[in-house]
């Protein structure tokens, strides 16, 4: 059952005052993804809304500004999953089945958020979502993402242009860790990675993960998510 204490969380500094077209997806490929963010971002700076897609990929390497190319731990060939270099933070990662992934498109400089202050907000908020179903897990100074002990359970990479946000977070639910074996996760030779069916003993539905990610997102950004977003991510 969908655990309702999520309400629980800490409201907004602000006001409930803004509405936030909310996107969803599966099996959404990661080039469909970007443009989508790209519409998105467009919209935001046109002014005609600000927007969140929470979606599951299939299966893909990232890298991001950093690079990344030391953290394989095979030849590219060798991956099972295609590597796509974009403009987020960090390094190496995989988004995949089974995985969250969230992308706030936000008008940062109008809700007075800067960079750092945006991070820690989604670190939070992840924090929260973990919570709701009783899993312990915080942020580490140094480390951007949540983690559960050693090992990080949720990831974050950001992009920002021009005061809109870009990329985001990405949740580990219930993914195949596997697909993790053949790189160093964004580059942390000394760390692991989890999930929440691992922490749990078993896996809560996505779709209870979805609604309480909404929640706490509508607390931590003082806004309302609506559905669908016109022109999604097709």
């Amino acid at each position: 059952m969908y655990p309702r204490h999520i309400m629980t969380v800490t409201p907004a500094a602000r006001p409930t005052h803004r509405t936030v077209g909310l996107a969803r997806g599966a099996d959404v490929d990661y080039d469909a993804g970007l443009r989508w963010q790209q519409r998105a971002a467009e919209a935001v700076r046109d002014g005609l809304g600000e927007s969140l897609a929470l979606l599951e990929h299939r299966p893909v390497y990232t890298m991001g500004r950093r690079g990344g190319r030391a953290s394989l731990l095979v030849p590219p060939e060798s991956l099972r999953a295609p590597v796509v270099d974009i403009d987020r933070g960090g390094d190496l990662t995989w988004h995949g089945p089974g995985q969250l992934v969230g992308y706030p498109i936000l008008d940062l400089r109008g809700r007075g958020l800067r960079p750092a202050d945006y991070v820690r907000t989604l670190e939070a908020l992840l924090a929260d979502v973990l919570g709701a179903f009783e899993v312990a897990a915080a942020p580490v100074p140094g480390r951007p993402g949540v983690w559960a002990g050693e090992a990080k359970v949720a990831a974050i990479g950001v992009s920002i242009r021009g005061g809109v946000s870009g990329h985001g977070f990405a949740l580990n639910v219930a993914p195949d860790l596997r697909w993790y074996g053949d790189i160093v996760p964004c580059g942390l030779v000394d760390a692991g990675v989890t999930s929440m069916e691992r922490l749990l003993g078993e896996a809560p539905a996505m779709e209870d993960v979805v609604r309480a990610t909404c929640e706490v997102f509508e607390a931590r950004f003082g806004c309302l998510l609506a559905e669908p977003v016109p022109g999604g991510l097709e």
